[in-house]
């Protein structure tokens, strides 16, 4: 593996260019771009999604954000098991089928471009009673959460964001620690750093690593 040291910004720079290259090599004028950033909490991905907006809108493109964490399942099927079962994070958290139907599908090729920004407020929990929003013809839809990848999500662009496994455990918070066999399955399962389309090591979170080739 090789592994280039940049600097925050020139993530973010380096992410803009891909996919706008992407979009452009799409050679649709009507095409959505659909962006995934993958990664444990203590990662950050809802922030590397915010930072990718406005750098996208200055270059012509309407940014959407969602986060999978709107679409979380009701609790009781969240929790069926205990409130602290890794596996039932893995497995039954996340409705993949309401954000495939509600965001993915309508964003992808024949989409009518309409999509649900939320569908479920876990923390009220009951529906987030949000409108359906309309993306124009060559927005980017910026999606974050953890342990997608291996869903099946149709996705134009995977972004992961790696870390060591013991890095990882030192910087999770210890109420949040019940979460660390499910970033262990979800790494032995799905692999996330050889199915992504790019990854970012941010053992340092002030120095990425872009992943040259694995």
């Amino acid at each position: 593996m090789r592994v280039e040291p940049v600097s925050p910004q020139v993530l973010v720079d380096r992410l803009v260019d891909r996919v706008l290259a992407d979009l452009a090599a799409a050679d649709d004028a009507d095409r959505r771009w659909r962006v995934l950033v993958d990664g444990a909490p203590p990662t950050a991905p809802g922030a590397l999604a915010d930072a990718l907006v406005e750098p996208l809108r200055a270059r012509g493109h309407a940014a959407h954000r969602v986060s999978a964490a709107d679409f979380l399942r009701p609790a009781g099927v969240r929790f069926e098991h205990g409130r602290h079962d890794p596996d039932a994070l893995l497995d039954d958290a996340l409705d993949t089928g309401a954000l495939i139907r509600e965001v993915l599908d309508p964003l992808g090729p024949g989409g009518d471009g309409t999509y649900l920004p939320a569908l479920w407020d876990a923390a009220r929990e009951r529906s987030a009673r949000r409108a359906p929003v309309a993306a124009p013809p060559g927005s980017v839809l910026l999606l974050d959460g953890g342990l997608l990848l291996g869903r099946w999500l149709p996705v134009d662009l995977a972004v992961h964001l790696a870390v060591r496994p013991d890095t990882l455990a030192r910087r999770t918070a210890p109420e949040d620690a019940w979460r660390l066999p499910a970033e262990d399955r979800y790494r032995a399962e799905v692999d996330p750093e050889a199915v992504a389309d790019v990854v970012v090591r941010v053992d340092d979170p002030r120095r990425p690593g872009w992943v040259l080739d694995r």
